[in-house]
Protein backbone atom coordinates (compact mmCIF):
# COMPACT_ATOMS: atom_id res chain seq x y z
CA UNK A 1 0.00 0.00 0.00
CA UNK A 2 1.29 3.11 -0.71
CA UNK A 3 1.65 6.29 1.27
CA UNK A 4 -1.04 8.33 0.11
CA UNK A 5 -3.34 5.35 0.66
CA UNK A 6 -2.65 4.95 4.54
CA UNK A 7 -2.84 8.90 4.68
CA UNK A 8 -6.29 8.50 3.28
CA UNK A 9 -7.51 6.10 5.89
CA UNK A 10 -5.76 7.89 8.46
CA UNK A 11 -7.56 11.16 7.57
CA UNK A 12 -11.17 8.73 6.70
CA UNK A 13 -10.68 7.22 10.61
CA UNK A 14 -10.14 10.68 12.32
CA UNK A 15 -13.39 11.74 10.60
CA UNK A 16 -15.13 8.82 11.46
CA UNK A 17 -17.17 7.81 14.10
CA UNK A 18 -14.61 5.93 17.22
CA UNK A 19 -16.01 2.53 17.48
CA UNK A 20 -16.31 0.93 21.13
CA UNK A 21 -15.83 -2.61 22.65
CA UNK A 22 -18.79 -4.75 21.57
CA UNK A 23 -19.75 -2.49 19.16
CA UNK A 24 -21.04 -4.57 16.15
CA UNK A 25 -19.89 -3.54 12.44
CA UNK A 26 -21.06 -5.33 9.30
CA UNK A 27 -18.22 -7.01 7.52
CA UNK A 28 -17.88 -7.17 3.36
CA UNK A 29 -19.31 -10.64 4.02
CA UNK A 30 -23.27 -10.59 4.23
CA UNK A 31 -23.94 -12.88 6.62
CA UNK A 32 -21.01 -12.20 9.10
CA UNK A 33 -20.56 -9.18 12.17
CA UNK A 34 -17.47 -8.55 13.57
CA UNK A 35 -17.34 -6.18 16.53
CA UNK A 36 -14.21 -4.82 18.39
CA UNK A 37 -12.90 -6.34 21.40
CA UNK A 38 -10.19 -5.98 24.55
CA UNK A 39 -9.33 -9.92 24.87
CA UNK A 40 -6.53 -10.11 28.14
CA UNK A 41 -4.29 -11.73 25.77
CA UNK A 42 -3.98 -12.63 22.37
CA UNK A 43 -3.03 -16.45 22.53
CA UNK A 44 -5.17 -17.28 19.11
CA UNK A 45 -3.62 -20.27 18.63
CA UNK A 46 0.25 -20.24 19.28
CA UNK A 47 2.29 -24.15 19.37
CA UNK A 48 3.51 -24.72 22.49
CA UNK A 49 7.06 -25.64 23.26
CA UNK A 50 9.52 -26.35 26.61
CA UNK A 51 13.02 -24.23 26.74
CA UNK A 52 16.06 -26.03 28.43
CA UNK A 53 18.55 -23.90 30.04
CA UNK A 54 21.56 -24.09 31.47
CA UNK A 55 21.30 -23.40 35.35
CA UNK A 56 24.12 -21.67 37.56
CA UNK A 57 24.99 -25.16 38.84
CA UNK A 58 25.07 -26.92 35.35
CA UNK A 59 21.93 -28.53 35.34
CA UNK A 60 18.99 -27.28 33.04
CA UNK A 61 16.44 -25.85 33.84
CA UNK A 62 12.76 -26.37 31.56
CA UNK A 63 10.26 -23.90 31.65
CA UNK A 64 6.34 -23.81 29.59
CA UNK A 65 6.41 -21.22 26.46
CA UNK A 66 3.60 -20.24 23.94
CA UNK A 67 5.32 -17.19 21.92
CA UNK A 68 7.68 -18.44 19.69
CA UNK A 69 8.07 -18.14 15.94
CA UNK A 70 10.96 -19.58 13.67
CA UNK A 71 11.77 -17.57 10.06
CA UNK A 72 14.24 -19.95 8.49
CA UNK A 73 16.24 -21.20 11.12
CA UNK A 74 16.14 -17.91 13.27
CA UNK A 75 13.94 -18.73 15.91
CA UNK A 76 12.22 -15.97 17.75
CA UNK A 77 11.03 -16.48 21.21
CA UNK A 78 9.35 -13.95 24.15
CA UNK A 79 10.01 -14.30 27.52
CA UNK A 80 9.28 -12.26 30.53
CA UNK A 81 11.88 -10.36 31.08
CA UNK A 82 12.11 -11.49 34.93
CA UNK A 83 11.99 -14.82 34.71
CA UNK A 84 14.56 -17.41 35.43
CA UNK A 85 14.71 -18.75 31.96
CA UNK A 86 15.97 -15.00 30.72
CA UNK A 87 18.20 -15.08 33.34
CA UNK A 88 19.72 -18.20 32.37
CA UNK A 89 20.36 -17.22 28.99
CA UNK A 90 22.10 -14.01 29.96
CA UNK A 91 24.54 -15.64 31.31
CA UNK A 92 25.20 -18.87 28.98
CA UNK A 93 23.06 -17.85 25.73
CA UNK A 94 22.10 -21.17 24.50
CA UNK A 95 19.15 -23.45 24.60
CA UNK A 96 17.12 -26.44 23.20
CA UNK A 97 13.19 -25.65 22.34
CA UNK A 98 11.50 -28.96 22.57
CA UNK A 99 8.46 -28.98 20.86
CA UNK A 100 5.45 -30.64 22.67
CA UNK A 101 2.54 -32.71 20.97
CA UNK A 102 -1.09 -33.51 22.52
CA UNK A 103 0.17 -36.16 24.52
CA UNK A 104 2.42 -34.40 26.80
CA UNK A 105 -0.24 -31.24 27.73
CA UNK A 106 -0.72 -32.41 31.40
CA UNK A 107 3.16 -32.66 31.74
CA UNK A 108 3.47 -28.76 30.47
CA UNK A 109 0.39 -27.32 32.11
CA UNK A 110 2.51 -28.72 35.51
CA UNK A 111 5.53 -27.10 34.48
CA UNK A 112 4.13 -23.94 34.22
CA UNK A 113 3.60 -23.94 38.24
CA UNK A 114 7.42 -24.57 38.87
CA UNK A 115 10.24 -22.22 38.65
CA UNK A 116 13.88 -22.44 38.77
CA UNK A 117 14.04 -19.19 40.39
CA UNK A 118 14.48 -18.83 44.57
CA UNK A 119 12.73 -16.59 45.53
CA UNK A 120 9.44 -16.90 43.44
CA UNK A 121 9.52 -14.30 41.12
CA UNK A 122 6.13 -11.93 42.03
CA UNK A 123 5.09 -11.97 37.78
CA UNK A 124 4.80 -16.17 38.21
CA UNK A 125 1.27 -17.45 38.41
CA UNK A 126 -0.14 -18.13 41.83
CA UNK A 127 0.18 -20.82 43.37
CA UNK A 128 3.87 -20.99 41.53
CA UNK A 129 6.68 -23.18 43.57
CA UNK A 130 10.77 -22.97 43.21
CA UNK A 131 11.54 -26.89 41.86
CA UNK A 132 15.83 -26.89 41.33
CA UNK A 133 14.88 -30.48 39.28
CA UNK A 134 12.43 -29.86 36.56
CA UNK A 135 13.00 -32.72 34.98
CA UNK A 136 12.74 -34.72 38.04
CA UNK A 137 9.61 -33.50 39.16
CA UNK A 138 7.30 -34.37 36.24
CA UNK A 139 9.16 -37.83 35.82
CA UNK A 140 11.03 -36.76 32.31
CA UNK A 141 14.15 -38.07 31.03
CA UNK A 142 17.24 -35.68 29.61
CA UNK A 143 19.36 -36.62 27.02
CA UNK A 144 22.66 -35.13 25.95
CA UNK A 145 22.42 -32.41 23.56
CA UNK A 146 25.19 -32.17 20.67
CA UNK A 147 25.73 -28.47 19.86
CA UNK A 148 24.72 -26.98 22.95
CA UNK A 149 25.04 -27.07 26.88
CA UNK A 150 21.41 -27.62 27.77
CA UNK A 151 19.78 -31.26 27.73
CA UNK A 152 16.90 -31.81 25.49
CA UNK A 153 13.82 -33.94 26.85
CA UNK A 154 13.38 -37.12 25.95
CA UNK A 155 9.41 -37.17 26.30
CA UNK A 156 9.14 -34.48 23.84
CA UNK A 157 9.17 -35.54 19.81
CA UNK A 158 11.13 -32.34 18.39
CA UNK A 159 14.15 -30.64 19.50
CA UNK A 160 15.91 -27.70 18.51
CA UNK A 161 19.29 -26.90 19.55
CA UNK A 162 19.93 -23.12 19.15
CA UNK A 163 22.15 -20.06 19.83
CA UNK A 164 21.47 -16.96 21.46
CA UNK A 165 22.10 -14.12 18.84
CA UNK A 166 20.83 -11.17 21.15
CA UNK A 167 17.88 -10.48 24.16
CA UNK A 168 15.97 -7.00 23.18
CA UNK A 169 13.71 -5.85 26.62
CA UNK A 170 11.04 -4.21 26.32
CA UNK A 171 9.58 -1.66 28.44
CA UNK A 172 6.72 -3.71 29.67
CA UNK A 173 8.86 -6.78 31.44
CA UNK A 174 8.92 -8.95 28.09
CA UNK A 175 12.01 -10.01 26.42
CA UNK A 176 12.53 -10.88 23.12
CA UNK A 177 15.10 -13.74 22.38
CA UNK A 178 16.72 -14.37 19.23
CA UNK A 179 18.76 -17.71 18.52
CA UNK A 180 20.03 -19.79 16.07
CA UNK A 181 18.75 -23.16 15.49
CA UNK A 182 22.06 -25.41 15.15
CA UNK A 183 20.53 -28.97 15.06
CA UNK A 184 17.47 -30.53 14.90
CA UNK A 185 16.44 -33.65 16.15
CA UNK A 186 12.87 -35.40 15.77
CA UNK A 187 11.10 -38.43 16.76
CA UNK A 188 11.63 -41.58 14.14
CA UNK A 189 8.23 -41.70 13.41
CA UNK A 190 7.61 -38.35 12.05
CA UNK A 191 10.20 -38.20 9.22
CA UNK A 192 9.81 -39.00 5.98
CA UNK A 193 12.79 -42.14 6.04
CA UNK A 194 15.81 -41.55 4.05
CA UNK A 195 14.78 -37.89 3.83
CA UNK A 196 15.11 -34.49 6.42
CA UNK A 197 11.58 -34.17 5.98
CA UNK A 198 9.07 -34.33 8.37
CA UNK A 199 5.67 -35.82 8.05
CA UNK A 200 3.27 -32.71 8.34
CA UNK A 201 0.53 -36.02 8.81
CA UNK A 202 2.01 -37.64 11.69
CA UNK A 203 3.32 -34.50 13.65
CA UNK A 204 0.82 -32.86 15.51
CA UNK A 205 1.70 -30.01 17.83
CA UNK A 206 0.25 -29.07 21.06
CA UNK A 207 -1.71 -25.63 20.39
CA UNK A 208 -2.18 -23.51 23.15
CA UNK A 209 -5.59 -21.46 22.24
CA UNK A 210 -6.86 -18.42 24.72
CA UNK A 211 -5.23 -20.59 27.53
CA UNK A 212 -6.93 -24.23 26.91
CA UNK A 213 -5.04 -26.90 24.87
CA UNK A 214 -5.81 -28.43 21.44
CA UNK A 215 -4.22 -30.74 18.81
CA UNK A 216 -4.64 -30.52 15.63
CA UNK A 217 -7.77 -31.37 13.32
CA UNK A 218 -7.72 -33.45 9.84
CA UNK A 219 -5.54 -31.46 6.48
CA UNK A 220 -7.38 -29.03 5.05
CA UNK A 221 -5.26 -28.51 2.28
CA UNK A 222 -1.79 -27.87 0.72
CA UNK A 223 0.59 -25.23 0.58
CA UNK A 224 1.85 -24.13 -2.89
CA UNK A 225 5.91 -24.95 -1.91
CA UNK A 226 5.15 -27.83 0.41
CA UNK A 227 7.84 -30.16 -0.27
CA UNK A 228 5.94 -33.33 1.24
CA UNK A 229 2.71 -33.69 -0.04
Amino acid sequence: MCASSFLSLAQADSKGPQQAPGDQVQSSTPNTTHRVIEPSVLYFGNPVGVVSSLNEAGTSNLAPISSFWALDNLLVIGLGSDGHTVANLRRNPELVLNLANGETWQTVEKLGGMTGADPVPTSKRKGSRFIANKFEAVGWHPLPSDTVAPQRAAELPVHLEAKVTSIHDEPDGLSIVYARCSRVYAADELTVPHTSHVNPERWSPLVYNFRHYFGLGERLGIAGHAEVS
